[in-house]
């Protein structure tokens, strides 16, 4: 198996774990993790949907993200609330984030292992995590995983039992 497509497995079954967990809370999108608040179902898909962008397009291929004006509401750093007015419709949100994913695994099938060491176009304060585009693609499903953790509290605090183990 090449490294490429160990990569492209890794993010369709990472994408296939949370988005399953997502799908299930679309009605109940805004559900905060904890009592103390938390990165939501609505909030973590847009985040992941955005990041994609920033991981691949800007720092892969040293283009503008697609989703760039998402930056307000889905970035490093924002606060997720809980008016769901503030975002875009899950719906809408999802069928990005689809679009993201298909131009990701698109631009990874042209790539060979040896196109994984270049250099990337991260800021220099970033290059210890993202310095090579293989770093930036390493990074996405582990991406998937960590807020995948926070979509599967979110469900239990909206009482849904688990769906997997």
């Amino acid at each position: 198996m090449k490294t490429t497509d160990f990569i492209a497995m890794s993010l369709e079954m990472s994408k296939g774990w949370v988005l399953g967990l997502i799908e299930d809370m679309k009605d109940a999108a805004t559900t905060a993790p904890t009592p103390q608040g938390g990165n939501h179902p609505l909030w973590v898909l847009g985040h992941l949907a955005f990041s994609e962008g920033q991981l691949v397009n800007a720092f892969v291929k040293g283009e503008e993200n697609p989703l760039a004006d998402w930056g307000e509401v889905f970035g490093q750093g924002t606060k997720p609330v809980a008016d769901a007015s503030k975002y875009p419709a899950i719906d809408d949100v999802l069928a990005r984030f689809e679009e993201m994913r298909a131009g990701t695994l698109s631009y990874l099938s042209s790539l060979s292992d040896d196109d994984l060491d270049k250099p990337s176009h991260a800021p220099e304060e970033m290059k210890d995590f993202f310095g090579t585009v293989g770093q930036c693609f390493a990074a996405l499903p582990v991406h998937f995983a960590f807020h995948g953790g926070q979509v599967a509290d979110a469900r239990r605090a909206a009482g849904r039992e688990p769906l997997m183990g």
